[in-house]
């Protein structure tokens, strides 16, 4: 099998795996864990599995110039993306989460135009207005259908936001330094900042871990160790014999998961009934940002990565 067909499916099978968390993660929370130690785990899971390979495949030295970077990247990338991401999640439907995330393109190129420099052609101009006429249309509708907030939409939106001004502060790390390196002190950076965030450990210390039955262990290691570090390695795998261009159209799939997901695992059992919450409107709103991204997406960062 050839080394691009290989990377074509690790791209495939990382947006596989995104799809099936926003399904499987909405069930773990708040039942059993909260949306903020639900982050703390995958915060210090991740690390600690990044900084294993780190070690054994070695790092590079990070000058002292860029410090103040990295605590960027570690604040956006991983502390304020991941607590309006499981916030956002457990109040809104893993529908809107998929449909939201597909955004972030958009936003990438947007920000590039401010603080990159990048160009905007009218082409793009007319993509980042379909793509936001699509996810304002869907905001505008939350809370009005079953699993749908508002208040859940918006910190999604926020959530796709912050992970946009992460690609634009990664960028000039991922050229200087191995990727390796940048993402496991931007994990570890950013479990310090959950770590600080004040209502988490009194919510750390109401949880009860032996009550969590093994299934729903089940998917927090998933989300923990698929859908955080093998969905990373896949992607740096993905990205060295494709084109960033090609690897950032894998984010249409994402969305279209979701859906596929949230009618298997109810037919399995394992996992909670969410398809109330797909509706024709939703799909209508998903396809007008996926033509905006398409647009939009003619140039953008060389650099494509969920954190």
């Amino acid at each position: 099998m050839s080394k691009s067909l290989l990377a074509h499916l690790s791209l495939f099978l990382v947006n596989t795996l995104y799809g099936a968390s926003h399904v499987l993660a909405k069930g773990v929370m708040p039942k059993y864990l909260t949306p903020n130690v639900f982050i703390l785990f995958r915060a210090l899971g991740a690390t600690v599995l990044f900084w294993m390979v780190c070690l054994l495949y070695g790092r590079n030295k990070i000058e002292r110039s860029d410090y103040l970077r990295l605590v960027g990247c570690g604040f956006f990338g991983v502390a304020l993306n991941q607590l309006c991401f499981f916030h956002g999640l457990n109040l809104s439907s893993a529908i809107n989460s998929g449909i939201i995330m597909a955004f972030n393109p958009i936003i990438v190129v947007i920000l590039s135009y401010f603080f990159l420099k990048d160009k905007i052609t009218l082409t793009q101009a007319l993509g980042i207005f379909l793509g936001s006429s699509g996810a304002i249309l869907l905001t505008l509708t939350a809370g009005t259908g079953k699993g749908d907030s508002v208040q859940g939409d918006m910190l999604l939106f926020i959530n796709s936001a912050s992970y946009a001004v992460y690609l634009v502060m990664a960028k000039p790390l991922m050229q200087k330094y191995s990727p390796l390196t940048v993402i496991t002190w931007v994990f570890t950076i950013g479990a310090v900042f959950v770590l600080l965030f004040p209502p988490l450990w009194g919510e750390l210390l109401l949880t009860n871990l032996s009550s969590i039955p093994r299934a729903i262990w089940f998917k927090i290691i998933y989300v923990i160790v698929g859908v955080t570090f093998f969905t990373y390695l896949l992607t740096m795998f993905g990205l060295k014999y494709l084109s960033a261009s090609v690897s950032s159209t894998y984010i249409y799939f994402q969305p279209v998961q979701v859906m596929l997901f949230a009618y298997l695992f109810t037919a399995m059992g394992i996992a909670d009934d969410y398809t109330a919450t797909i509706t024709w409107q939703k799909i209508i709103y998903m396809l007008i940002i996926f033509a905006g991204v398409y647009i939009a997406s003619r140039k953008t960062l060389n650099f494509r990565m969920k954190a």
